[in-house]
């Protein structure tokens, strides 16, 4: 739920009642991970997703229901072969969704932390007993919780170090504890949702194709900085979309400036004197993405003069060269396309190819964080 936290928190703040539904769980093709959400407040109105499409009309129903009784409900939309036209997924996979009315307790503190880009993690119980189904803890990067889950003392302390772990890598997705706090207790499912600030992309060298790439890199849910050593490009009028605008010698600044295993680092410079000094340290980082712009011919260059400042082949392997997938793109915006399905298809473990033909899952589960203000699934 934490993905539709402005509004939400919004809807706190006006003081309006409503029900959120909760992917839990998926199985098979599932449109939506754990974490995506659909609410309804009381005067019907809708925000949010948990499908996109197939079973939105059966889950606000249940929606509305929950806010009539009051009740927590976990319901499980699969598609059936003997009734093509009856509620569930098209696309063949299977969706828990968790549905429960909002009224108190830590949603609104979560939400609040969410909608401002803080860092924070929500933890409910998802499968267990009824009496605990829909019980929240929400844990802050200090270790400190607030709410509880019931049960036994332990399992708020076990389940506040679990959800701690899974936000420190900005992950969203579930874990299994016992009731009782240990590994033998009765089994208990949380999904636990980080929300977690947006990830950086940094692109170095203002030029044309960065003006596009920003946009496109604000659309993923980055937050965008634009780094180049000479003023008269570097200004907020070329690039009123950027968050930041750094005029600096671009291997300087990202030696001061914080990166982590989910910032994307784009080089479109293709000058040596930049590019060299820049690309020494950036394949030294921990970040999840380094990409640079040039021709075959500059890019065999720039990793003979690599090579020649001590950057070694296992380096080398990460730099993404010539940035982007071959898409055949000329302007900037069809460049920024190409840099941009590139780096998705890293962060998500995609090959690239086209899915026409090909024998490959739609959805992979990657293992880095995506943009924006929910972490990865686990």
């Amino acid at each position: 739920m934490l993905d539709i936290a402005d509004e939400l928190n919004r809807w706190v703040e006006q003081g309006r009642e409503f029900a959120v539904a909760t992917v839990v769980a998926v199985g098979g093709s599932a449109p939506r991970q754990p974490g995506a959400a659909l609410a309804v407040d009381s005067e019907g109105t809708a925000i949010g997703s948990v499908s996109g499409g197939c079973v939105e009309g059966a889950v606000y129903e249940l929606c509305r229901q929950a806010l009539e009784d009051g009740e927590t409900v976990l319901e499980r939309f699969g598609y059936g072969d003997e009734d093509a036209f009856a509620v569930g997924l098209t696309c063949g996979g299977i969706i828990d969704i968790l549905v429960t009315p909002v009224r108190g307790g830590v949603f609104p503190a979560a939400l609040a932390a969410a909608a401002v880009g803080a860092a924070a993690a929500l933890a409910r119980i998802t499968d267990g007993p009824a009496d605990l189904m829909g019980r929240a803890l929400l844990v802050h990067p200090d270790g400190s919780y607030e709410g509880s889950l019931g049960g036994h003392p332990e399992l708020d302390r076990t389940a506040a170090a679990e959800a701690g772990a899974m936000l420190d890598a900005g992950r969203t997705g579930t874990v299994a504890i016992g009731d009782d706090g240990s590994r033998c207790g009765q089994p208990l499912t949380l999904l636990v949702e980080s929300s977690v600030p947006a990830p950086r992309m940094i692109v170095f060298g203002a030029i044309d194709f960065a003006s596009a790439l920003v946009r496109v890199g604000k659309f993923l849910g980055y937050h965008v900085t634009v780094c180049d050593a000479r003023p008269v490009f570097a200004t907020k009028t070329r690039f009123p979309e950027a968050d930041e605008i750094v005029v600096d010698w671009p291997h300087r600044y990202l030696e001061s400036t914080e990166v982590d295993g989910r910032t994307v680092l784009c080089v479109l410079t293709h000058d040596a004197k930049f590019d060299v000094p820049l690309l020494e340290l950036a394949l030294k980082l921990p970040v999840a993405y380094v990409g640079a712009m040039g021709s075959r011919r500059t890019h065999e260059d720039r990793n003979t003069r690599l090579r020649e400042v001590g950057v070694t082949e296992l380096e080398l392997a990460r730099l993404r060269s010539p940035i982007g997938l071959d898409l055949g793109a000329r302007t900037p915006e069809e460049t920024a396309l190409s840099i941009a399905a590139e780096i998705v298809a890293n962060r998500r473990g995609g090959s690239g190819v086209s899915l026409t033909g090909a024998h490959t899952p739609i959805h992979h589960d990657g293992t880095e964080a995506p943009a924006g203000r929910i972490g990865s699934v686990a």
